[in-house]
């Protein structure tokens, strides 16, 4: 990892993942009997074979066998069982001395990078806690208790809503009412309730334009070592699509400044998805 010397930006300079392939050849090695996935599972986890990062920090997590599944179509049963996966192993990774902050994440669709249209994730174990995650931990992150016509949905405890200034034209967060700090921390019924508003929100997401929705999605979860009591468990979701099949591209004034230009507002994103319950 390198750091700029007047930004401060860090920069992961990883060579070895320019030999990886951009499409697997012949059959998906994330269907049962695949490459990665020789036994049959509901659920599954392995190591990374390309990590960006060394030390066995970087893993792949596939939610379902069914290959042409979505996040939403194997129902809040096939989603607690990938909540309690990525629960179990941010508690495995945790554990470890070199670890200090763990992000669960995905990338769905080419649009965003996605090699593999099989449903999966990933989980990078950092040995240090990223900016970005830095800097909502130290401001004291918690959810928009008014989110106003800006809110999609609540329910059994947890809600999900349009931030006030997003970067994306798509921008959702989902955050539970009471204060958490990470998934291992969520018993059951929180577990069972976020499993739910999940397989909601990505129902209406791909309903939005009446296709598939490119989406990025991460879990922001406490470090380690510090703010444990205070941090908030949140879900964000992104998408680059400002209009059906219309990608909303990032522009080198918004490169060059860390400001960016939305074209669409937060309420209009929020109001076609509450039509959509």
């Amino acid at each position: 990892m390198r750091i700029d010397e007047w930004l401060g930006t860090a920069v992961h300079v990883v060579a070895s993942r320019q030999s990886r392939p951009n499409l697997p050849a012949g059959e998906c090695p994330f269907c049962p009997g695949g490459l990665e996935a020789p036994e049959p599972y509901d659920v599954r986890w392995f190591p990374n074979r390309w990590p960006p990062m060394d030390g066995g920090r970087c893993e792949v997590v596939l939610y379902t066998p069914v290959h042409d599944a979505t996040f939403h179509s194997i129902g809040t049963t096939g989603v607690r069982r990938v909540v309690d996966l990525w629960a179990e192993r941010t508690a495995a990774l945790l554990s470890r001395d070199d670890v200090d902050h763990v992000l669960v994440f995905e990338n769905r669709g080419a649009e965003v990078g996605a090699t593999i249209s099989h449903p999966h994730g990933q989980i990078y174990a950092f040995d240090h806690v990223p900016e970005r995650q830095s800097r909502m931990l130290a401001a004291g992150w918690e959810p928009d208790r008014s989110p106003g016509d800006r809110l999609v949905v609540s329910a059994a405890g947890w809600s999900a809503y349009a931030p006030h200034a997003p970067v994306h034209p798509v921008s959702l967060c989902i955050a539970p009412d009471s204060q958490v700090p990470d998934l291992p921390a969520l018993d059951d019924r929180g577990r069972d309730a976020l499993s739910a508003m999940l397989v909601d929100v990505f129902s209406r997401l791909d309903r939005l334009h009446d296709r598939p929705l490119p989406y990025m999605m991460w879990l922001n979860q406490a470090p380690r070592t510090a703010h444990r009591d205070s941090a908030w468990f949140n879900i964000e979701i992104v998408s680059p699509w400002r209009a059906p099949g219309v990608q909303r591209y990032v522009a080198a004034a918004e490169v060059a400044t860390w400001e960016y230009f939305n074209p669409v507002p937060p309420e209009d994103t929020a109001a076609a998805l509450r039509a959509l319950a």
